[in-house]
């Protein structure tokens, strides 16, 4: 399970991965032609079953950590559906892992921030 590690603030979301790794692509994608855009996500329960977004953009910092020392194997057609989505007016929502067919969740109490050190 890696982890993107998000802003100054320190926001850090964690996933498997192989979904980080797609997300890794399609991101540096979109802010290599500078186009900033929503990323989206469900929550586990363990930190509410609810959904998280955030704003990615070429002046917040991002950091992508892997816990594995091996490149996942990419998904051409997934990583293709999540760059269209990516362009779209909705963001890049994260639903089904295809090779699973189980809905891409953050880890449990894998959001965390620096400046609420009890979350």
């Amino acid at each position: 399970m890696g982890s993107l590690i998000y802003g100054m603030s320190g926001v850090e979301v964690s996933f498997d991965d192989r979904v980080l790794a797609h997300l890794e692509l399609v991101i540096n994608a979109k802010l290599r032609r500078r186009e900033s855009f929503m990323l989206s996500w469900r929550d586990t329960p363990g930190v509410g079953d609810g959904r998280s977004s955030i704003w990615l953009d070429t002046a917040i910092p991002l950091y992508f950590r892997y816990s594995g020392s091996r490149m996942p194997l990419i998904d051409k057609e997934w990583l293709e559906e999540l760059a269209v989505q990516a362009g779209s007016t909705r963001g890049l929502v994260l639903g089904e892992d295809p090779v699973t067919e189980q809905p891409v969740k953050s880890r449990d109490n894998s959001v965390k921030r620096k400046d609420h050190p009890a979350r």
